[in-house]
């Protein structure tokens, strides 16, 4: 029983950002100009996009970050896989605004 207190303790401290998770988003985080940006924001945003991004998708969003033009283009794009791709990051940025509040 101790051991699942323990085990439902740290999860809930990693999810509430005790911990620092490190990936190719939140390094692209930590790398931009965005003045709110710091390692705690940056490791939750990378905790949110470890729930709902595969690693191609991932390495894809972080791009984002350092040319918010490609985040456009991908966006207005007409093929199917940058459709299927952007349902995906709105997930992920949904997921990460509701986590990383605060």
């Amino acid at each position: 029983m101790r051991f699942v207190f323990a085990v439902s303790a740290m999860c809930i401290l990693v999810s509430c950002g005790g911990g620092r998770v490190s990936g190719v988003v939140a390094e692209a985080c930590q790398a931009s100009d965005r003045s709110a940006a710091n390692a705690r924001l940056c490791s939750c945003i990378q905790q949110a996009a470890n729930i709902t991004l595969r690693g191609a998708d991932q390495s894809k969003a972080a791009e984002f970050f350092a040319d918010p033009q490609l985040a456009h283009d991908v966006k207005m794009s007409t093929s199917a896989a940058n459709d299927a791709f952007w349902e995906r990051y709105k997930n992920f940025t949904d997921t990460a605004g509701q986590m990383c509040r605060g």
